[in-house]
């Protein structure tokens, strides 16, 4: 393992001091994905710190919870007084969540987050820097049947090894017991069974050296035993399927996986396809059903992956074995303990067809089980190597996914964003309403898919800055493509189905206003008939493209379908000079309404938006609205504001209504038509 301490980056952090030199060994520690994942880990140092009578306070600085070490702060380490959280070791019992209440009662400072649970433990350790990681390569020697013996052959009693045991109280009584009778002076690590391993010394630095020390001897235990691969799977295993986009034939049938799995979750869930040479080969294991649900390769990951993954595609099969994994384990606590069932849908899908997927409320929430399971096919192959990848019981996985302190949190959890878990495809979403819509939807909770012919769509690192900083990401997905070629969009749409499972929403928002003119002079020599026609094909058909590639998964929305069409005021009172922006506008009207009649039967609303005057759109310029001001008698700042409340309407107020009414104060509406001009003499 690549050690990745810098002497000049580690002497700027070390001059801010103890929090400064443990912030630096965390991070390196929270780079490295093969150590830690998503909040995984934990990190401490000792010193002393003063109290507000300026005496010293022997002080444990430990990760507070939700930081994670690839980016964490010195505000992210809870200070906590060193001795009294010492002594809570002493204690005969403790249950957890009073062990949560000790360790805020012991806090230096009331705003730091919640110490780690794993506190205690730090505070036992005899030991300045302490370095917590869940690495891959000790995983794979500790989840076999021989794990314990593996771990002793290869440290012998450099190392302290630990028995699993829950996170939290018990654990920290266990691992001084184990301690006091094993560690000496030539201990270098402690490694704790299906867990994880510590490594500590005077200072980070030597803490770090530790842990690459040691997970390289592990590493290299590993390749011993035969794994010549850890990490890496041969390119040719997958056996030539496609690995970047679920193909035309299956985007019908991962739709449908959505809607079964989204009622088994009880909300509308995201799924994302892994795509990987590892994940392919590994769905394509013959003996995938049983490596597969022996459960995770760390008890902490069952947060986010659950105890096991669904292989195929027989929701309802799963929903009735994780009922009675409840039902069994539920029966084992306190009588009167009241244990709130979570919801019995898969977070990680295993199929030799469609391959590995992963499913979320939220885009991160696939991103990160994603993450997990990659490592975790890691850890599986290489214990398979060795003769057998074995986990924790059930009894121990069950106890971990309903510990009090995630019951607790589950309790204290909000209400999730109006539109989490729901796909919205929006077309001309590179700038004006498309782009403002894009926004309101994503700030509604949606995952978007945003189409533009604007090659800038494609921009996923923020190199576009003028787009909003809700749609960069996880939740954002930019395809470059042309609304007017039918069998572009239909990619577009496998597109979205591989990265989010489906769709829920469209917003058909790309069109057109084209030059400004006369009727009679739309069929001369002039070339504007070729302008008449663009503009229908943008503006009609690129719209009618769309609908029809979408209804084919939209149809199986778990929300029910949304369809915002954006019209223009000038279908109920068409401009001078804008005849074929007109018609076509009042044509999109039209397959609106049929579209309404044709989809209802599905669930799928389809509503209609009239806007005028967004001036700050793409179809606008100064000179465009200088002419349109002179055919009304107007100067351009009269035109602007030409409506009867006397406002200027902007496109961030048109995506504002349409993120509403895809939401559910129009669940009952469909085939209506919305004016937002600010009021119109010529239709109110």
């Amino acid at each position: 393992m690549l050690n990745r301490w810098d002497a000049d980056e580690a002497t700027r952090w070390t001059e801010l001091g103890d929090l400064g030199e443990i912030t630096y060994g965390s991070r390196l520690v929270g780079a490295d994905p093969a150590l830690v994942l998503h909040g995984g880990g934990n990190t401490s140092i000792k010193g002393r710190s003063t109290d507000a009578w300026g005496e010293p306070v022997p002080t444990l600085w430990v990760k507070g919870s939700g930081w994670d070490l690839a980016t964490i702060e010195p505000p992210g380490f809870a200070p906590l007084r060193l001795e009294p959280v010492r002594r809570l070791a002493e204690l005969a019992e403790l249950s957890d969540t009073e062990m949560v209440n000790q360790l805020r009662i012991h806090l230096l400072d009331a705003s730091a987050p919640n110490p780690s649970v794993e506190a205690i433990l730090h505070a036992l350790l005899p030991h300045r820097a302490v370095l917590h990681s869940h690495a891959d390569a000790v995983l794979a020697l500790t989840n076999t049947a021989e794990g314990d013996a593996r771990v002793r052959d290869l440290w012998g009693d450099r190392a302290v090894v630990v028995p699993y045991v829950m996170p939290g109280f018990d654990l920290a009584r266990r691992c001084a017991d184990e301690w006091q009778a094993q560690a000496h002076d030539g201990t270098e690590a402690m490694v704790l069974l299906n867990h994880g391993i510590f490594t500590f010394g005077e200072t980070a630095r030597q803490a770090y050296d530790s842990m690459i020390d040691r997970i390289s001897e592990a590493e290299q235990c590993l390749a011993e035993g035969g794994v010549t691969s850890f990490g890496e799977i041969d390119a040719n295993a997958a056996g030539g399927r496609s690995t970047h986009r679920v193909s035309l034939d299956a985007v019908k049938t991962v739709a449908e996986l959505r809607t079964a799995v989204s009622a088994a979750a009880g909300a509308p869930m995201l799924l994302r396809a892994v795509r990987d040479d590892r994940a392919d080969a590994f769905c394509a294991r013959d003996d995938l059903a049983s490596v597969a649900c022996r459960g995770p390769a760390t008890p902490d990951h069952i947060i986010r992956t659950k105890q096991f993954p669904m292989v195929g595609r027989d929701v309802a099969a799963f929903v009735g074995s994780y009922r009675s994994y409840f039902e069994r384990n539920t029966d084992r606590h306190a009588e009167g303990e009241r244990l709130t069932m979570l919801d019995t849908a898969p977070r990680v899908i295993l199929d030799p067809d469609l391959g590995l997927w992963t499913v979320g409320r939220r885009a991160v929430d696939c991103d990160i089980a994603a993450d997990i399971y990659r490592h975790t096919i890691d850890v599986i192959n290489a214990a398979e190597t060795l003769g057998g990848y074995v986990a924790l019981g059930e009894a121990d996985l069950f106890d971990v996914e309903y510990w009090e302190l995630e019951q607790a949190k589950l309790a204290r959890a909000g209400a999730p964003a109006g539109l989490a878990g729901q796909v919205a495809l929006v077309t001309g979403a590179a700038s004006g309403i498309g782009q403002a819509a894009a926004a309101a939807l994503a700030s509604a909770g949606a995952a978007v898919v945003g189409i533009d012919i604007d090659a800038g769509i494609t921009h996923e690192d923020g190199g576009d800055s003028d787009r909003p900083s809700s749609l960069h990401g996880s939740a954002w997905l930019g395809i470059e493509a042309d609304v007017t070629d039918a069998d572009a969009m239909t990619e577009a749409v496998a597109d979205a189905v591989e990265r989010f499972g489906g769709i829920d929403i469209v917003v058909a928002a790309a069109g057109i206003f084209g030059p400004s003119a006369p009727l009679e002079e739309l069929v001369d020599d002039s070339g504007l008939g070729t302008a008449w026609q663009q503009i229908f094909d943008i503006n009609v058909s690129g719209a009618a493209n769309t609908l029809a590639a979408a209804h084919r998964v939209m149809r199986h929305s778990p929300a029910g379908g949304r369809v915002v069409i954006v019209g223009s005021k000038n279908v109920p009172a068409p401009g001078k000079g804008a005849a074929a922006y007109s018609a076509s506008k009042a044509a999109l009207t039209q397959l609106a309404r049929v579209a309404a009649l044709e989809w209802a039967p599905d669930g799928i609303t389809v509503n209609v938006v009239h806007p005028d005057g967004v001036f700050d759109t793409g179809l606008w310029s100064d000179e465009l609205i200088a002419q349109r001001a002179v055919s009304y008698g107007l100067t351009p700042e009269q035109y602007r504001r030409r409506n009867l409340l006397g406002r200027e309407l902007a496109s961030a107020d048109v995506g504002a209504l349409i993120a509403q009414m895809c939401g559910p104060a129009f669940a009952h509406t469909t085939g209506a038509q919305i004016p937002q001009d600010g009021g119109s003499d010529r239709v109110v």
